[in-house]
């Protein structure tokens, strides 16, 4: 690892200046990610600025039809939350399904979708049920805020600050895990909306995508049986030594219709 400034904000005010004032810093949260990246030296951030002691960040409430859960609230938190596994249990279920209780119990929202790992299981969650991210300046679609890979809409200086999720009419995720690390080698958000259907799909590309020819068949007949016939190309999906993207490509179909089984 190499040499870095630490800083512990109080506020997020405190973290954007420090954040303003580093010459390449970093917002450090649960650490799940951005800390074992800088123990093998493949990061390397002049500056850490600590965000777990700002109590503006945690914590989870209703808001309308909506659950707002804050940038720094815990896996661990929403998989237990009563008010979560009552409007979206869903979205309880995919949190307590992240890693392992430690990386639960570390892990956070924010830290979650900021860096945007293709593997994560967050953004589906996100894109599947249309949620809204909140920075400390501006609301941001979850569509528009997941650019590719490891890359989202995000400002070097600006902050997470919570996560809003409407409260769909059925919902539910499926994922077939690494058995090691627990990421998802394919994971399905399948949710019935006011707005119609939606399908959402991590790990098994650079990035979340929506698949849109499942989603018109669900508005038709939400009902697993609906997806037998369709087929995901290969092409561009992820490729590795934990499955082909073929194999990937198989995958969604069987996790999506999972998903929807679940939901119904």
């Amino acid at each position: 690892m190499y040499g870095f400034k630490y800083h512990r904000a109080d506020t997020v005010c405190d973290a954007l200046q420090a954040l303003r004032e580093s010459v390449d810093g970093k917002l450090l949260a649960g650490g799940m990610t951005l800390l074992p990246a800088m123990k093998q030296r493949l990061a390397r951030p002049s500056d850490l600025i600590d965000i777990a002691a700002i109590p503006s960040l945690t914590g989870i409430r209703r808001a309308g039809d909506d659950v707002v859960i804050g940038a720094m609230t815990r896996h661990a938190e929403v998989a237990t939350s009563p008010e979560v596994n009552r409007a979206i249990p869903a979205l309880a279920t995919l949190a307590g399904c992240i890693g392992d209780p430690q990386v639960r119990n570390r892990g956070t929202i924010g830290g979650a979708i900021a860096n945007a790992d293709p593997a994560a299981d967050y953004p589906a969650a996100l894109v599947g049920l249309g949620a809204t991210v909140h920075t400390d300046s501006r609301p941001i679609a979850a569509e528009e805020f997941f650019v590719d890979m490891f890359e989202t809409a995000l400002k070097f200086d600006e902050i997470v600050v919570a996560v809003s999720f409407p409260r769909p009419q059925k919902s539910a995720y499926m994922k077939f895990p690494n058995p090691a690390s627990r990421y998802a080698l394919v994971g399905v958000m399948a949710a019935r909306t006011a707005g119609g259907a939606r399908v959402a799909i991590t790990g098994a590309g650079p990035c979340v995508f929506r698949s849109r020819e499942m989603e018109a068949v669900l508005d038709n007949a939400f009902e697993s049986a609906a997806l037998e016939g369709i087929s995901i190309r290969p092409d561009g999906l992820n490729s590795d030594l934990h499955a082909s993207a073929e194999y990937r490509a198989h995958l969604v179909n069987v996790m999506a219709r999972r998903a929807v089984a679940a939901a119904v």
